[in-house]
């Protein structure tokens, strides 16, 4: 029986770049992706399976980061991983920088050049790529995404399964009066967000506005 074995839940893109950060920080154990629709392949040196494969393994303890872009997925992963007594697996690049009071839920993934400040609270099922920042005073939900070189200023609150895409700048709230990302809201790449966004919004554009029919005329 093995000791710990661990995979990449995801074998496309983002699993690619997740790959390297898992080798990095646990050099001598067990990798492997699971990918039931490249099950059986080898990508970049590493076997992928698919999940009942990777279920039927004989080890003291799996261990799985789910490197799924789609939130909602990536919650129902979550839920089925945790039902078969799969741990959630941290990935954190070694360039990193976590500073004081930061609390952050299972199964989160932090790219290199990743900075998370002070007094930040974020929920489960976080990614956060190349990057990306956290000022201070901020609340992350659970299942929120954040793409390359996202800037998410002080007292912001992003709610669960919110999306900010590349290059979105988030301007800072106050403490009685922080700005909030909606649940489910897509922040467009390069937006700058000057206001709150209500839930499911999708959001483009300097400053970031709703999309609709005359915001793509006029971008």
């Amino acid at each position: 029986m093995s000791g710990i074995i661990s995979a990449i839940y995801g074998a496309s893109g983002f699993g690619k770049e997740v790959l390297p950060l898992a080798r990095n920080q646990n050099p001598s154990e067990e990798l492997y992706f699971i990918d039931d629709n490249l099950a059986g392949r080898s990508i970049l040196g590493t076997r992928v399976l698919k999940y009942e494969e990777f279920l039927s393994l004989n080890a003291k303890e799996k261990r799985v980061a789910i490197a799924i872009a789609n939130s909602s997925v990536r919650e129902q992963l979550t839920k089925k991983c945790m039902a078969d007594g799969i741990q959630l697996w941290n990935i954190q690049a070694a360039n990193t920088v976590v500073l004081d009071a930061v609390s952050i839920g299972p199964g989160h993934i932090l790219c290199p050049f990743v900075t998370l400040t002070s007094d930040i609270q974020i929920g489960k099922g976080f990614h956060a790529n190349i990057y990306s920042y956290v000022a201070h005073e901020c609340q992350i939900g659970d299942f929120v995404t954040f793409a390359p070189a996202v800037k998410c200023n002080g007292n912001v609150v992003v709610e669960d399964h919110a999306y900010i895409g590349t290059g979105a700048i988030i301007k800072q709230g106050t403490p009685a009066r922080p700005l909030v990302i909606g649940r489910g809201a897509v922040i467009g790449m390069g937006a700058v967000v000057t206001k709150s966004v209500p839930p499911g919004t999708v959001v483009i554009g300097n400053p970031a506005k709703p999309l609709t029919k005359d915001t793509l005329k006029q971008s």
